[in-house]
């Protein structure tokens, strides 16, 4: 059997796998499956300017067919992928037809969590992942404007914050339900998630912390009206956005026997436990060498483990070692996070909070862990450096803006 390698996954993992197949030298065929009906597109805008109707369906567009093809990748949309058999190495899909693979690219996502309580399938109720969600969203975003119907956002994580700005900037009434005690509780620090609290309640959307929702409350066409909460307050809706985070889509790796754990397990070069399977991007969990797991959901994530899942089929070895670093739009406001701040035990704040550009530096003793920043994009490409370099400033120098830091980089 002549060189194919298979790409179950047409996202931003996929893709990038892909190409530096090509680039790698692989001169085989590759064949992308995708299971929507669009080619590769750019997630990141589907909660900001896509939803906000800022940007047209040729800027959402990642790579174009034609652009695939003539890197001589077969892209194929969609198409399900039904079941993976190892030993004959062969992909079958929905249709009942099979592709046979030298190497295997598992890239398939990840699935929002669904609200498990009544009414959470209800008309108006929406979890947003794909270019389809976002295009109901904001359809039904129109819908409230018309009739003039508050917005109810479930979870103050990324999504949820952005969709929350969007709709306030559509002038929507918009509230957000929380269930922690403080927006972002697992990625931020107290004083970053109380800054962030006080940014949308600034711009007119109210927030709930501590939240407990009982049901979601419909009409006689099981359409929503309203969010109940446990002690009978309902919040009236004509639109509910649930962003109460995502699970890997490792259905397939569990069923093949591939080793899963919150994901597909993977080492720093993305071999999963079949040396001819190698997996990228959000459905993935990657071992780190203390034997802890590791999940990454963003663009960087995915990016670079598809890199170095490309170079593990093509026999060669390219850990992905880098910071990681991920952003978020709300407002006029952009949050760069260089890092990993879990365990941070004590910060340092760099610049004017009251002037909405400075940076939150997180410590774990006297140990850098990362670093946020708020409209301070130099701050953030030097805080990469830092992290990559392993540099630490001390906390006081952290928070003294008459300290350079770069020159603690060796020159």
């Amino acid at each position: 059997m002549s060189a194919a390698i298979v790409i179950i996954g047409a996202g931003q993992a996929g893709v990038q796998t892909a190409e530096a197949l090509r680039t790698g030298g692989f001169a085989g065929s590759i064949t992308l499956l995708g299971n929507e009906a669009y080619g590769p597109y750019h997630r990141p805008p589907l909660s900001k300017a896509w939803l906000a109707g800022e940007m047209d369906s040729a800027q959402l567009v990642m790579r174009a067919p034609e652009m695939l093809a003539r890197k001589a990748i077969e892209l194929r949309t969609n198409v399900t992928v039904s079941a993976i058999d190892r030993t004959a190495k062969l992909v079958t899909l929905s249709d009942g037809s099979s592709l046979p693979y030298t190497g295997l690219v598992l890239a398939t996502g990840s699935t929002p969590r669904r609200l498990p309580l009544p009414g959470g399938d209800a008309q108006g109720v929406f979890a947003l992942r794909s270019r389809d969600d976002a295009s109901a969203i904001a359809e039904r975003m129109a819908v409230c404007i018309e009739k003039q119907l508050p917005v109810i956002v479930i979870g103050g994580g990324f999504i949820g914050l952005e969709v929350a700005a969007t709709a306030r900037k559509k002038g929507l009434s918009t509230t957000v339900l929380e269930a922690a005690p403080r927006l972002l509780g697992r990625v931020l620090a107290p004083v970053l998630s109380d800054w962030y609290a006080n940014l949308h309640r600034s711009h007119g959307a109210a927030l709930v912390l501590d939240a407990r929702i009982a049901a979601i409350e419909t009409d006689a066409q099981n359409t929503v009206t309203g969010v109940r909460m446990a002690d009978g307050q309902v919040y009236p809706a004509g639109l509910v956005v649930v962003g109460i985070g995502v699970a890997a889509n490792d259905q397939l790796a569990q069923a093949a026997g591939l080793e899963c754990d919150r994901g597909i397990v993977v080492d720093a070069c993305g071999h999963t436990s079949d040396p001819a399977i190698v997996a990228a991007g959000d459905c993935t969990a990657r071992r780190l060498p203390d034997g802890s797991l590791l999940r990454l959901e963003s663009v960087q994530n995915a990016t670079e483990q598809g890199k170095s899942a490309a170079a593990a089929l093509l026999g060669l070895e390219k850990p992905f070692t880098a910071t990681p670093w991920f952003w978020s739009d709300q407002y006029d406001k952009k949050l760069q996070m260089a890092g990993l701040s879990m365990g941070a035990d004590q910060w340092a704040v760099r610049g004017d909070m009251a002037a909405g550009s400075f940076s939150v530096y997180h410590f774990k003793g006297e140990r850098l862990l990362a670093v946020d920043s708020v409209n301070a994009s130099k701050d953030h490409l030097l805080a990469r450096k830092l992290l990559d370099a392993g540099v630490s400033p001390t906390v006081a120098q952290a928070g003294d803006l008459g300290v350079e830091l770069a020159g603690l980089l060796v020159k």
